[in-house]
């Protein structure tokens, strides 16, 4: 027997239990064909990249399966009756593999990522000194004084 990998999609207007029951009848189904289903991943509802027969999320549900290419035939023909699957992609593979897959690994979560050190931009501009204040300040004040003594002048 081959191994593969199937995964599909079932609306998201049905619940858990109806995309957990679909599921349930694909496995039952490849049973009867003399092939077992070695596991089972639940993705859930994930948003879709595009629009799919106006869907813009599904239920996503992986199956490992080592069975017949004929197991996998009725399968495939069961999923494209199935008015609640959207789309399901069915790929041979050398060897199941036993670890979860990728989008079942646990991401790290905030407090697990390492902190990043500040970068010059996001530190707190420096305080100029009092002096340098001042001197702009008194620079401003003799500026406008000149201006009034011009204004007085010439009056």
């Amino acid at each position: 027997m081959s191994y593969y990998e199937s995964v599909f999609l079932a609306r998201p207007d049905i619940t858990v239990e109806q995309a957990e029951g679909l599921a349930d009848t694909f496995t039952q189904a490849v049973e009867k064909q003399g092939g077992k289903v070695v596991n089972r991943e639940n993705w859930g509802v994930r948003n879709l990249n595009f629009r799919i027969k106006k869907n813009r999320k599904a239920h996503y549900i992986m199956l490992n399966v080592d069975a017949p290419g004929t197991a996998i035939h009725e399968l495939e023909r069961l999923m494209r009756l199935n008015e609640d699957v959207i789309r399901f992609m069915t790929i041979k593979v050398d060897a199941l593999s036993e670890e979860p897959s990728v989008l079942m690994q646990q991401k790290p979560g905030r407090d697990e990522r390492p902190r990043r050190e500040p970068r010059d931009r996001d530190r707190e501009p420096r305080e100029r000194e009092p002096r340098e204040r001042n001197a702009a300040a008194e620079t401003l004040v003799k500026a406008e004084t000149d201006y009034k003594e011009a204004q007085g002048d010439e009056a």
